[in-house]
């Protein structure tokens, strides 16, 4: 289970544990909670009252403390994982959908001067990657289905959260802009 930590302000920080989530209520430095108890822990017994203590945590908490993400300079880092979930395991050259063997195909190849970032990559099954190679789409006679774009702060919790309860799904994904190819082709949304 993982318990999404937010800033003050309501901006996603980081992906937490239970157990990582235990210190800011210990602390006191929760300021507010989403969603109902999803887990208790349980620790050692008070020798004063012989009662255990127990703290009861929320799916997504936010703390007191000043931000370690900044909402302008956040850009999700850029993983396989991430970039496949993003292009919806959709080949951006033949438009298959594929479960496995999708690569990383960086669209101005670095042999080329492109860059390793959201927007010069895409996902490409591995036989369009090596029809592509280390060419222009022009040079190779190809053409992308879709545009990539970089994920907002809110998509790339979504795509790098792992067993993300439906409530915290709920209200990541309303947080992601309407206009998002993301937010588009998430039927349950619409």
């Amino acid at each position: 289970m993982q318990i999404l930590r937010l800033d003050i302000t309501g901006f996603p920080q980081a992906w937490l544990s239970p157990e990582q989530a235990a210190p800011y209520y210990a602390t006191d430095s929760v300021c507010w909670t989403v969603g109902d108890v999803c887990t208790s822990l349980r620790g050692g017994m008070n020798s004063v009252t012989g009662r255990q203590s127990q703290i009861d945590l929320h799916p997504i908490i936010a703390v007191r403390g000043a931000a370690q993400v900044n909402l302008f300079d956040a850009v999700p880092s850029l993983t396989n994982a991430k970039l496949f979930k993003r292009d919806r395991y959709t080949c951006a050259y033949c438009g298959n959908v594929h479960l496995r063997g999708l690569t990383r195909d960086h669209i101005v190849p670095t042999s080329k001067g492109g860059l390793d970032v959201w927007q010069n990559v895409a996902s490409a099954c591995r036989g369009c990657n090596a029809l592509k190679g280390s060419r222009l789409l022009q040079q190779a006679g190809m053409e992308l289905l879709y545009t990539p774009y970089v994920p907002s702060v809110f998509e790339g919790f979504l795509l790098s959260g792992r067993h993300i309860r439906a409530d915290v799904h709920e209200w990541l994904a309303s947080r992601v802009s309407k206009t998002s190819r993301w937010y588009a082709s998430t039927p349950l949304l619409n």
